[in-house]
């Protein structure tokens, strides 16, 4: 709608047109205070641009009223618009919604390290990324996603050495020396048992096979982070390897040199990324000449851009702020656009049990895994939290709350709401599509009100895309469906005048509720 009230005011108006939404609803459904600024550029008064306006977009079929008001100008679109806009989508709605923006995005997100399975913190981020992408699409973005498998450096001997250990300790009863550091929890102990049956106990025999015991455990851990994924309807286009990557980096450190984007101080070699606004130089490559963790992430960066994508988004921990204006740096210095790279970061999330703090699972060892909590409140629950905050704000929840069949539980509430217009359809006897042309000229303010809010849809969406708050779509979900249980109690349907209309506004309504939650990742429930 906003689109095509935009395009009407371009007619008239041959400027830039900022449309908002007027908070006192009494003064229409968009505004836009464009006087104000034909006024600086034409040295008049806002207030008579305005009324001058206003008598021209009277003639719009399009408006049902247009008034001025202290240089706004207010419109209130016809109901013969919502009508005809409401036909076409019901009747049309996989494509309701959908953009024609051309844009190629590369979007990296979860790449948690391979050494355990996913954990609530981990899973926040892969929801976040799934949500964008799938709104993304919906829109006409190009995007495809990928996974940055951390398979290289310490943590994946640790992994090994852990599995080694537990095997001699659990499986081979062997006497063990813990080191300081190791892996934790039932998963390693279920990974060694796996692993001397795959391997055979002569492959923990001595410590000399860690390296090849690393790399089963890491295959196996990548197969049940994807288990973990897969249980919330989150799949990848792409897997790069950490691991891989390094063998290019002769090369790119290569290009870096020959940008002048490296010196070399005390034995090791620095990245200049104070030139780029990073609050100090950073090391790439140590003094024994092993490159750094920095030097993965170069390689990464380096390759994507190679591959040439319109933009390339990040999502990553909280934990990894400091590393955004040195990799941006680098980017730089090898001749790109470092603005074309979005780092979006995931915060943590506190998780509550009936008030208390949740348990750490006794699998995991010291962290609340994913698997449990989409066992214990399912996964449509899950991605829904999850997306009722800023990706980047602190999040906390009781999973007791998303197990009730009240408004409390917002998943509940809103999938109440669509079941709601089935059962109406089924009580009447008709079919949804029986209604799509029925006229809905003499429905009440309320009514209109509602059709309205479940129009506002594609706006949402753009919104939400756009701002990067995914948010909007969870909340807008929520109140289109508070609208419709107070207009269910409100408003007598079946038996009325109004019974065709009535049935049409609900299945207007019904359909946004679907569409939206469709771009959750979420089935909209027919029946509860």
């Amino acid at each position: 709608m906003k689109h095509k009230v935009y395009s009407v005011l371009q007619k008239h108006i041959d400027h830039p047109v900022v449309l908002e939404k007027p908070k006192d609803k009494s003064f229409g459904h968009y505004a836009t205070p464009i006087a104000f600024s034909l006024a600086r550029e034409l040295r008049r008064n806002p207030v008579q641009i305005a009324e001058e306006l206003v008598e021209k977009l009277r003639e719009e079929e399009m408006f049902e009223k247009v008034d001025a008001l202290k240089g706004y100008v207010n419109i209130k679109l016809s109901r013969s618009f919502l009508n005809e806009y409401a036909v076409w989508a019901l009747k049309n709605e996989e494509a309701f919604g959908r953009g024609d923006a051309s844009e190629s995005i590369l979007l990296e997100f979860v790449s948690a390290n391979p050494t355990g399975p996913l954990h609530i913190g981990h899973a926040r981020g892969a929801v976040w990324g799934d949500v964008l992408a799938r709104i993304g699409s919906h829109l006409g973005y190009r995007i495809e996603r990928e996974y940055y498998v951390n398979d290289a450096g310490n943590q994946i001997y640790l992994l090994g050495l852990s599995v080694y250990l537990a095997g001699r300790e659990h499986v081979l009863k062997l006497p063990v020396e813990w080191p300081e550091e190791y892996y934790r929890g039932e998963y390693i102990v279920e990974l060694a048992e796996k692993a001397v049956e795959a391997l055979g106990p002569e492959m923990f025999a001595d410590d000399g096979f860690v390296p090849e015991i690393s790399e089963w455990a890491k295959d196996r851990m990548l197969e049940l982070i994807n288990e973990n994924l897969h249980e919330v309807g989150i799949f990848f286009d792409h897997y790069v390897s950490e691991k891989a990557l390094y063998e290019k980096w002769d090369e790119v450190f290569t290009r870096l040199a020959d940008a002048g984007a490296v010196y070399e101080k005390e034995g090791k070699w620095w990245l200049k990324s104070t030139e780029h606004g990073d609050e100090k130089d950073r090391v790439v490559v140590r003094e024994d000449g092993r490159p750094t963790y920095l030097a993965g992430d170069i390689v990464y960066h380096y390759l994507k851009f190679e591959r040439g994508y319109d933009r390339y988004i990040n999502i990553w921990g909280a934990d990894h702020h400091g590393y955004i204006a040195r990799v941006k740096a680098a980017i730089a210095f090898f001749g790109h656009d470092p603005q074309k790279l979005e780092i979006i970061l995931s915060q943590m999330v506190s998780l509550l049990k009936g008030g208390e703090p949740y348990k750490m699972s006794k699998r995991a060892g010291n962290f609340i895994l994913m698997h449990d909590i989409v066992e214990e409140i399912g996964a449509d629950a899950l991605r829904f939290i999850f997306l009722t905050k800023k990706s980047d704000t602190h999040l906390e929840f009781d999973v007791e709350d998303l197990k009730k069949e009240d408004n409390s539980n917002p998943i509940y509430y809103i999938n109440y709401a669509h079941a709601r217009v089935f059962s109406l359809f089924e009580k009447a006897g008709r079919s949804q599509e029986s209604v799509f042309d029925a006229p809905i000229d003499d429905l009440n303010e309320e009514a209109y009100d509602l059709l309205f809010t479940a129009l506002l849809l594609p706006e949402v969406l753009e919104d939400a895309f756009a701002s990067r708050q995914l948010q909007k779509v969870t909340e807008y979900l929520k109140h289109l469906a508070g609208m419709y249980h107070k207009f269910y109690y409100d408003n007598r349907v079946i038996g009325t005048p109004q019974e065709e209309a009535l049935l049409k506004l609900s299945a207007m309504v019904a359909l946004s509720l679907r569409v939206g939650l469709k771009m959750a990742g979420i089935e909209a429930a027919k029946r509860m």
